[in-house]
């Protein structure tokens, strides 16, 4: 059987899994994932109170420059196995950088098409929030993710800051 990705809210019923996947970026920014600068504890509790700020982050950014934003944890059963954010608009940085939705998978679970899946997934939930079209970005050199962007719709406008820009229709 082959893998069956999900979107979920951020719950500490995934801490294990949160924890490993977490731990297996290492230095490594999970792109998606919420996390920006905070070091949470990879406990329960640790991950409890960090899925209470994603969850908050829908309606309360937790940063003045940051825009109110959907995150979602990427799944294949019961395995995290990757991040998704999903903003509801865009400031400056992300209009140049970041986009409306980004995303990371685990190391180990990469090439899997659970990014690709995960994306197609995030594309209604964009629609129910207003959005036409979202903005997606990825580094110039991440074949994986231009791929993703790319077979998921996605048309390259321009790139801006070692970034490549793509909007993709939500409807």
């Amino acid at each position: 059987m082959g893998p069956m990705t999900e979107l979920v809210a951020p719950d500490a019923r995934w801490h294990a899994s949160w924890a490993e996947a977490m731990l297996e970026f290492g230095s490594g920014y999970p792109h998606g994932s919420g996390l920006g600068d905070v070091s949470p504890t990879y406990d329960e509790a640790g991950c409890a109170a960090y899925a209470a700020g994603l969850l908050r982050a829908e309606h309360t950014p937790p940063r003045e420059d940051w825009v109110p934003c959907t995150y979602l944890w990427i799944t294949d059963r019961e395995e995290l196995v990757g991040f998704l954010a999903l903003r509801h608009a865009l400031n400056a940085w992300l209009l140049d950088e970041g986009g409306h939705i980004g995303f990371s998978v685990r190391p180990s679970r990469r090439r899997e098409g659970h990014a690709a899946r995960a994306l197609a997934l995030a594309l209604p939930l964009a629609a129910d929030l207003g959005l036409e079209r979202v903005l997606l970005t990825c580094d110039e050199d991440n074949d994986g993710s231009r791929l993703t962007i790319e077979g998921n719709g996605g048309v390259y406008e321009d790139s801006r800051n070692g970034k490549r820009r793509y909007w993709i229709a939500t409807g």
